[in-house]
């Protein structure tokens, strides 16, 4: 019998596969939406009626290509989860989180169904584009942990409970912003119903939060400049705060310039950004990676 393995290097690789699958599926469901192809496949899981593969038609093809995507994303998971069993050495919590994948990919799969056979609700959208945020911060954690035989170890609370607010005040940005987006133009179809409230009101809503969390990211900068933190955790500061700025200025252009699809979509590939530079800062605040202390028995003998 073959017993297959993988070692710490090959399964971080697959996790960088998970990683990079998970944010292209949210920028091709984007892609669905702004093109109005969210129901050119109309039934699920064929394309229409018992045909499977899409006809030669723009929207249909959008579709069929975005769960092209989704198929390739659940492979990738699967490899995850076969990974992490296979890894030398096993890791409990690398299997957990690989599992953690396969049970948001199922949850997608079937919402992304829903989503379909009610014609695009918006507040079932919105639900299907946080779920890929989730999925995201998964895959970030698995691969962050993936990275050596090491733990997170806290060596500052203070850092670690302002890189919890942080991760609250980011994913308030991206919950309004879906609400600004439910109520927008952009539904994915033309019968698409949209959120029934005045956009101008979300969009201030969120507009501050955006504002909030620009300023938080500049104060924590600040802070750990002054308390000279690590290279490795400044380097995400600013990367954090160079990606909020982009992504604040797209976002007020589009507004003011009507909503194109294009800068729509860059913001939607920028909000992804966004969150997975934002999950790495978190998780480097708590603290450094270090190796488990060895533990010690009664029968460890001392030379």
């Amino acid at each position: 019998m073959i017993h297959a393995q993988a070692s710490p290097a090959t399964y971080r690789k697959i996790t960088v596969g998970a990683l990079v699958l998970l944010t292209l599926i949210i920028i091709s469901g984007g892609a669905v939406r702004l093109t109005g192809s969210g129901l050119g496949c109309p039934d699920w899981p064929a394309c229409n009626n018992d045909q499977l593969i899409a006809p030669l038609e723009v929207h249909a093809m959008i579709e069929f290509i975005n769960r092209i995507i989704t198929g390739l994303v659940s492979a990738i998971v699967i490899a995850t989860v076969l990974g992490s069993h296979w890894r030398v050495p096993r890791r409990v919590d690398l299997i957990w989180l690989s599992w953690g994948l396969v049970t948001g990919v199922l949850a997608q799969i079937i919402l992304g169904g829903l989503v379909v056979l009610y014609e695009l609700p918006p507040m079932l959208v919105i639900g299907h584009f946080l779920l890929s945020m989730l999925l995201l911060w998964n895959a970030v954690i698995l691969h962050w942990r993936a990275s050596a035989d090491t733990r997170p170890h806290r060596d500052n609370h203070r850092a670690h409970w302002l890189g919890n607010a942080l991760v609250g005040l980011t994913s308030m940005v991206i919950i309004t912003g879906t609400i600004v987006t439910g109520a927008g133009p952009h539904g994915g179809d033309e019968k698409a119903e949209r959120i029934n409230v005045t956009i101008r009101d979300v969009a201030q809503i969120h507009g501050t939060t955006v504002v909030a969390l620009l300023l938080m990211l500049a104060g924590l900068m600040l802070w750990l400049r002054l308390r000279s933190a690590p290279e490795h955790i400044q380097f995400w500061s600013r990367t954090a705060l160079g990606v909020a700025l982009a992504q604040g200025v797209i976002g007020y252009v589009q507004y003011f310039t009507g909503v194109p699809e294009l800068l729509v979509g860059i913001h939607i590939a920028g909000a992804a950004l966004l969150w997975i530079v934002t999950v790495f800062y978190w998780l480097n605040l708590r603290g450094p990676l270090v190796a488990p202390q060895p533990i010690v028995t009664a029968t460890t003998i001392v030379p």
